[in-house]
């Protein structure tokens, strides 16, 4: 395990991951929006609205076939591979080493872990993904004055899968906690209580000392 992780390898996927990202999302920009399907008279002025300026093409082919239900089938079938081959582990070592059980029961709990953030991806976004296939495919169905609040609150659920995740991993894995509560407290209140105290000279750990 240590040979496959290394912060090499760590740095260069984190990069790799910003790069597709930011590139993915300029394709609008690159030519992929409504301007094509703009009368003659709108070509010199557009509304700056969402829905005026993105093409539903790019939404629904690109975006959400693209970049939500192919993900989620990829992830989904490689965690159902992942539990396959802990449970079979544990139950080869279930009358051996103490050590392997244990190993592996912590495998198998942190990809439950994991597990969870899948489904609160999907649960956060295939509601949005599929109102974005239905204005496509059904242009109809968006006069209707509920779908418009609908789509508001779907919007806001897709961004808000972004807060869920660092919640859910503080939760559930211990090494995420204590991530988070170094970095609270070197970054955070040490900050502030130098900043209160005005010295400059005693930090968190040196005031719960005293």
């Amino acid at each position: 395990m240590e040979s496959v992780i290394t912060p090499r390898r760590i740095h260069l996927s984190i990069w790799c991951v910003w790069i597709v990202s930011i590139l993915m999302g300029l394709v609008p920009m690159f030519g992929w929006n409504n301007r094509s399907n703009l009368k003659e008279d709108q070509m010199e002025y557009l509304s700056c609205k969402f829905e005026q300026a993105m093409s539903m093409d790019y939404m629904v082919y690109f975006h959400t076939f693209g970049w939500v239900f192919t993900p989620l089938l990829i992830m989904m079938a490689l965690y159902t591979e992942i539990f396959y081959l802990i449970r079979k582990q544990l139950k080869n070592y279930s009358t051996q080493s103490t050590g392997n059980r244990i190993f592996y029961g912590k495998e198998y709990k942190t990809a439950k872990s994991l597990a969870l953030v899948l489904l609160l991806f999907a649960l956060s976004w295939l509601p949005l993904s599929i109102l974005n296939c239905i204005s496509l495919f059904d242009p109809g169905s968006t006069i209707s004055p509920a779908f418009q609040p609908i789509l508001f609150l779907a919007i806001l659920l897709s961004h808000a899968n972004s807060a869920m995740n660092p919640i859910t991993y503080a939760f559930k894995i211990k090494k995420f906690k204590e991530a988070y509560i170094k970095i609270i407290k070197t970054h955070i209140l040490d900050r502030v209580i130098l900043t209160e105290s005005g010295s400059g000279e005693h930090t968190l750990d040196e005031i719960c000392q005293k």
